[in-house]
């Protein structure tokens, strides 16, 4: 024997318009369907922020190079 299915909704309290109960269970409905997740688009290396929050600049040997995007 199979068990009859659970309803997808049920009414607690209070008598809900048939409009309302329309509306709620399009929201339920949206809401349960699993969409994958968008991933942002990728920043570009002249759009990065990386440089305005970079460690103070190392005088010395190998300072130039540490100055710029290849350390």
């Amino acid at each position: 024997m199979t068990e009859p299915a659970r309803p997808l909704l049920r009414v607690v309290r209070g008598e809900p318009s048939a409009e309302e109960l329309a509306a709620l269970t399009v929201v339920v409905a949206a809401l349960s369907q699993r969409r994958s997740r968008r991933r942002p688009t990728p920043v570009g290396a002249w759009a990065s922020r990386g440089d305005v929050v970079r460690t103070p600049l190392q005088p010395g040997p190998g300072g130039w190079r540490a100055a710029g995007r290849f350390a």
